[in-house]
């Protein structure tokens, strides 16, 4: 039994720290070289995207001019309601815009730094375990993962998320190492942080974590248990001290917390953030709104900023249906699952090899924290009834990236067993076959590469096939399969980079033949001239959102959809010269308010009645009849946005809708219809 076990590495005699010589000299070169390349690739075209989505970039806006804005995560620097996610991911933004001006840069170079970091910290826990070489195996995938390029250059929550999440990963990887309490303690406070960022996703990985920590950790069973408990405390104080603010701050002095439903954090967190994703309790509002959206069922008239209402797409699941392939359709296959199959396979043969090591064994323990990770996220990601989005799959990313190198790197030190040798030329060749299956979902996208990728992975699992001949031809076989396996991905990387985007649902790549990427994925029913593009995804020229349309809020790949809606020259007038009050104008939803606030610039605050969902009772048709009164509210701008509990015709928005209409004189301004509420009420 003895010998069979000095065949696999213990924690003593895990992969040493290199030796001393001219190739450790060139590790920090090369780990560089890897960040550097990063950071080149996600700020190439950075400027593009303008904005990205208008919903959050409005929100920094509102915290770069106003302290309580920044703390609480509001839409508007008047503090009438937050956005629907909890404030931690738009700081690091407002920080930016508060110390060099608020611009798109400002807004997305911190996004860029966040993927650098990712990149930086995925390589360091994977190197502690497996070596220099499958951390930057892991750090380059990640790196090279469109829906990473896609949202590491995007202002949604989804960069910080990962980022957390990575830390927390790296952060126990280290502590399985000497089993010190601080360490799962430090993972706590991150994951606490990372609840700050995107509510109840934070958790997903906590799982595998877990799972690594009580098998792999070492010391006594009660005092794994026990650290574990100080981790879960570790989360409470992460959390908690934002949660215990939100809790002890007078209502009256803060903003309504937006997607809520009982204005507390805890009600969005397990709510519309929470269960309502998993169970699908926002399902049958979203595909109603949506199917009355196509029809073109807007009462009242087209949306202040043009575009769907904040309610529609903002329900119901976006990623076809539930079920074990959802990572495998069009909707996210090719955002993450270029490698998820051989990720996978790595991860079950990988275990095999280590299953009589001692328990604290590093690969093994590696292999958990990863493995854990993605199995919990890819199952959950599949198996949600609620809303769920493309771009939520690059959380999935290190941990596909982590697997592959360090799941590779333990299958090539047995390459002498056969079937460890069948195993990784599967892996190499399926994944060659995987990705010519999804290059043909876009066959107008360099159609010759699917080939090339196709013939060069099913070359290289055969030679893997073969017994060692010498480090020269193992290295050759090595270098065809990772290209075969990276190549693919890396031209769709590309392509995002090199693309603009906007709006609250982008997608990573070019578009896929008979799928729809119309915003929110649904069939729009209309062609690229029909959107305003030119048929590469750039905006026509004059069309809205084309080079030099003053009134664009961002140029972008796609039109329509929520987080792309424009405001006219004339409201943004109107906006700019609406003297004293605490709002300028109010209107039912989020991106409408929004729009009109980037378009009008500096700390021009809107009202956005019933958030983004509009299903907020915020504020209360009574708490809007005092505004007006006090002078508070300028201008009503109407768009017959659904608002109200349920988003449906009933509800806040549309009784404070009826209540203007009924009191006050319309007027049209830029297609638009707007009420001066300064006048005479009827």
């Amino acid at each position: 039994m003895t010998g069979t076990l000095d065949r696999f590495p213990t924690r003593s005699d895990a992969p040493p720290p290199p030796s001393d010589g001219p190739r450790r000299r060139t590790r920090p070169v090369s780990v560089a070289a890897l960040l550097v390349a990063t950071g080149a690739l996600y700020l190439w075209n950075l400027g593009a995207s303008g904005w990205a989505n208008s919903f959050y970039a409005a929100a920094v806006q509102a915290g770069a001019n106003d302290g309580t804005a920044f703390f609480f995560g509001s839409l508007d620097p008047a503090n009438a309601i937050t956005v629907d996610k909890p404030p931690a991911s738009l700081w690091p933004m407002e920080i930016s815009a508060r110390i060099v001006g608020f611009s798109p840069w400002s807004l997305l170079v911190p996004q860029v730094l966040m993927g650098v970091a990712a990149v930086g910290l995925l390589y360091a826990a994977v190197r502690r375990v497996s070596g220099h070489g499958a951390g930057l195996l892991a750090g380059a995938l990640l790196a090279l993962t469109p829906v990473a390029a896609l949202m590491f250059r995007f202002d949604n929550p989804d960069a910080m998320l990962t980022l957390l999440l990575v830390a927390a990963a790296y952060l126990l990887v280290r502590g399985l190492e000497d089993g010190r309490t601080r360490w799962i303690a430090a993972v706590g406070l991150v994951l606490g942080f990372a609840f700050l960022t995107k509510s109840l996703q934070a958790f997903l990985v906590l799982p595998g974590l877990a799972l690594a920590w009580l098998w792999a950790a070492p010391g006594r069973p009660w005092r794994r248990v026990w650290q574990l408990l100080v981790g879960g405390a570790g989360i409470v104080v992460g959390a908690g001290w934002w949660l215990l603010a939100v809790a002890l701050w007078p209502v009256d002095a803060r903003p309504y917390i937006g997607g809520s439903g009982d204005d507390t954090p805890l009600g969005l967190a397990f709510g519309y953030n929470g269960l309502g994703r998993i169970v699908g309790g926002e399902g049958g509002r979203g595909r109603d709104t949506v199917r009355d959206t196509a029809a073109g069922a807007f009462p009242g008239g087209a949306p202040a900023g043009g575009g769907m209402p904040p309610g529609g797409p903002g329900g119901g699941s976006f990623g076809g249906r539930a079920g074990f392939l959802r990572m495998f359709e069009t909707s996210f296959g090719t955002q993450i699952s270029w490698l998820l199959p051989a990720a996978l396979l790595l991860l079950v043969a990988a275990l095999v090899l280590r299953g009589r090591a001692v328990r604290t064994d590093a690969v093994r323990g590696s292999l958990l924290v990863w493995g854990g990770w993605t199995s919990v996220t890819v199952l959950v990601l599949s198996f949600m009834e609620g809303i769920v989005h493309p771009y939520y799959t690059v959380a999935l990313a290190p941990g596909i990236a982590a697997l592959v190198a360090v799941g590779g790197r333990e299958l090539l030190g047995h390459r002498d067993l056969r079937w460890v040798r069948g195993v990784l030329a599967v892996a190499v060749a399926g994944t060659a076959v995987w990705a010519f299956v999804l290059l043909g979902w876009s066959p107008q996208f360099l159609p010759w590469l699917r080939w090339v990728v196709l013939v060069a992975g099913v070359v290289a699992g055969a030679a893997l096939l073969v017994p060692a001949r010498g480090r020269r031809w193992l290295a050759v076989a090595l270098g065809v399969a990772v290209l075969s396996g990276v190549a693919a991905p890396a031209a769709y990387t590309v392509q995002t980079v090199a693309t603009s985007h906007e709006g609250s649902i982008p997608t990573a790549g070019p578009e896929i033949a008979g799928a729809d990427r119309s915003p929110g994925g649904f069939r729009d029913g209309l062609g690229d001239r029909d959107r305003g593009l030119d048929g590469t995804g750039a905006a026509a020229p004059g069309a809205p959102g084309a080079p030099g349309d003053p009134t664009a809020a961002a140029p972008g790949a796609f039109g329509g959809g929520p987080g792309t809606e424009r405001t006219g020259a004339q409201v943004v007038a109107l906006l700019r010269d609406a003297g004293p009050a605490r709002w300028a104008a109010a209107t039912v939803g989020s991106q409408g308010a929004a729009s009109m606030m980037l378009a009008a610039g500096g700390d021009t605050a809107v009202m956005a009645i019933g958030g983004f969902s509009g299903s907020d009772p915020s504020p209360t048709l009574d708490r809007f009849r005092q505004y007006v009164a006090q002078g508070d509210v300028r201008y009503f701008v109407g768009g017959g946005e659904r608002g109200g509990p349920g988003g449906g015709r009933g509800g806040t928005g549309a009784e404070i809708t009826a209540w203007v209409a009924q009191h006050y004189t319309a007027t049209t301004v830029d297609g638009t219809t707007v009420y001066d509420l300064s006048a005479q009420a009827r």
